[in-house]
């Protein structure tokens, strides 16, 4: 990014000396005129006049443009190539810059060739462009200079900013839920997952639709006989095309009420037999896939890409006190996801909110983690999972920096650092989990005939064995169990405590 040197006090000096009145009524309209180095210098570092700050700033590092002539030639034949644009708000120009880096990534993840990037600094987004007039034009120069087919806007546009930035940009432009969305739709591969999917879509694109030409051309009203007489204008192609997607919206939405049908079943199942369940949430790309396959060896696909496992798995898995708990993998998060998602994946998402217990895993050895956190967190308050106890999880400790590793686990309480890839701090992971997982509450000692024997197994099955004895009168049994056990144990039990 380019910076403009800070005024010298020289000039200032012999430009008051000249004209004491003008630097009076300047200091007045613009705020970069009564800078000195004494009182600003070493106040928030670089200074930037008016028009540096309020200028497009490319961000470095984002292309992917190859050097050897003939791959590219290949990549540009296969990829779209895209500049990214963002607005910053908030924050510091790097956190901007930490979000436009992500949003390489996720267009990289989605097939596209980030050619350029770049930044413009206002208090809010602008209501026709997203990015001002005057900006959008230097926009169109950078697209032109490139070669660029899309532009790809950090954040979400209305469908009157999406219009008026193609008309100027000359090339198709999509939003950050727009690129999200495909990605989805790529890697979705359950039934319920493209179900999902494909409801966010109709969601995003129903206010969306535009017309032009025969889409805006009227069909017969409905007068008798359907000859002239007809009674009103009757429906605009465009209306049709509306009415079609929320009779398929409907019909989605039903599909996937049949699904989480199916879904709560097998919760029902499982909390029936008393088993507890643990959910791993966390940040795209933060090692969630990768936990699951260490902690269970379930087999799912692990890649180094945002996304790419969206269908939630649920493994069987044993505590090292031998304690039976299902673990299941959930989709992940991103900062700003979109409210279509939240919706159409909330019977996913829901594996969160029934949980005994979350598994928030942030990834160690990204530049921003406690923005990750706060993100999932966000999620999670969504779906209403903020009563769940929660163990963050560090994953990646082997390529992270200690001190990030030190300040993480200062600032979270109930925190442990692991590395799913090479096997560190698993086995302090496990003991934690068998800790923090509700116990049974009601501790019994019973003598069960050999002739019930189904009550010991369950005993093994639902509840803590604590000790157990064969006798010649029948299995001395000594556990922590549920309620219900402990009233078909109370026969054989001299005495029966609740912890």
């Amino acid at each position: 990014m380019t910076s403009s040197s800070s005024p010298s006090q020289a000039a200032q000096r012999a430009f008051a000396q000249n004209n004491p009145e003008g630097l009076r009524a300047d200091a007045l309209m613009e705020e970069d005129v009564a800078w000195s180095f004494e009182i600003d210098g070493e106040r928030d570092g670089d200074q930037f006049d008016r028009s540096d700050r309020a200028a497009l700033r490319r961000v470095a590092g984002l292309s992917t443009e190859l050097e050897d002539v003939t791959e590219v030639e290949y990549r540009q034949l296969r990829l779209e190539r895209v500049v990214l644009v963002g607005v910053w708000t908030t924050g510091t120009s790097r956190d901007a810059e930490n979000s436009l880096a992500e949003l390489a990534a996720l267009a990289e993840t989605a097939g596209a060739l980030v050619l350029d990037g770049v930044i413009q600094r206002r208090d809010k987004p602008d209501a026709a462009t997203y990015i001002g007039s005057g900006k959008a034009n230097e926009l169109r120069d950078i697209v032109l200079e490139s070669g660029a087919d899309t532009v790809i806007c950090d954040g979400e546009l209305s469908p009157g900013q999406l219009i008026h930035l193609e008309d100027v940009v000359k090339v198709k432009v999509i939003d950050r839920t727009a690129l999200i969305l495909d990605i989805f739709a790529q890697h979705a591969k359950s039934r319920e997952g493209k179900a999902q999917v494909a409801l966010a879509q109709m969601q995003y694109m129903l206010p969306r639709l535009r017309g032009w030409g025969q889409s805006l051309s009227r069909q017969m009203g409905g007068g008798k006989g359907g000859g002239l007489a007809t009674r009103g204008p009757g429906e605009t192609k465009i209306e049709t095309d509306r009415r079609r997607i929320r009779e398929k919206m409907a019909k989605m939405r039903r599909e996937i009420a049949e699904m989480k049908t199916g879904r709560e079943i097998k919760r029902q199942e499982r909390r029936r037999n008393k088993v507890p369940s643990v959910a791993i949430a966390g940040y795209t790309n933060a090692g969630k896939s990768s936990l699951l396959n260490r902690l269970t060896g379930a087999g799912v696909l692990v890649e180094n890409a945002l996304f790419a496992t969206l269908d939630p798995t649920v493994r069987r898995a044993e505590t090292p006190s031998g304690r039976l708990y299902t673990l299941a993998d959930t989709v992940g998060f991103v900062r700003h996801l979109p409210h279509h998602l939240v919706e159409a994946f909330r019977s996913t998402m829901e594996e969160v909110g029934d949980s005994d217990l979350i598994l928030h895993v942030v990834d160690g050895s990204h530049p921003d983690p406690e923005e990750q956190l706060a993100a999932v967190r966000e999620v999670i308050r969504d779906v209403g999972a903020t009563n769940v106890p929660e163990i963050v999880v560090i994953n990646k400790a082997d390529a992270a920096d200690p001190l990030t590793l030190q300040r993480l686990l200062r600032i979270e309480k109930r925190s442990i650092a692991v590395s799913a890839r090479s096997g560190q701090g698993i086995e302090e992971l496990l003991a934690l989990i068998d800790e923090e997982l509700p116990r049974p509450s009601v501790e019994i000692e019973a003598l069960v005939p050999y002739t019930h024997g189904k009550l010991v197994a369950r005993a093994h099955a639902e509840g803590e064995v604590i000790s157990e004895e064969h006798t010649p009168e029948g299995t001395l049994l000594k556990a922590r169990v549920h309620e219900e056990l402990a009233a078909d144990l109370t026969p054989y039990v001299p005495t029966a405590t609740t912890a």
